[in-house]
């Protein structure tokens, strides 16, 4: 047995959707995300052997699925100006210091 996962299943399914849905690379959404590239490899090709088989659990509602995309990018875009405005900040200071 494996040690319990630190993400949800919600999350899991949201980041492999966000691969499917974006056409970007798997590395690039798992740096956007804060996750090891393998990590997230592993869970789409969990989720392309489940749809395989046909066993994905709540694939007919699409509009929860959009608005949670939605949702994650405007975190993701909301995260990428946080990270701009600390790189600048960092800079600043150390200009300040010299």
């Amino acid at each position: 047995m494996g040690r319990p996962s630190k993400f949800s299943d919600e999350f899991k399914r949201d980041a492999v959707e966000l691969v499917r849905s974006t056409g970007r690379p798997i590395n690039q959404v798992a740096r956007e995300l804060g996750l090891s590239r393998e990590t997230l490899r592993n869970w789409v090709r969990a989720a392309k052997r489940q749809t395989e088989v046909g066993d994905v659990s709540g694939a007919d509602d699409v509009a929860d699925k959009d608005a949670e995309l939605a949702r994650l990018r405007k975190r993701v875009a909301e995260l990428e100006t946080e990270k701009e405005i600390l790189r600048k900040a960092a800079a600043y200071f150390a200009l300040v210091r010299e």
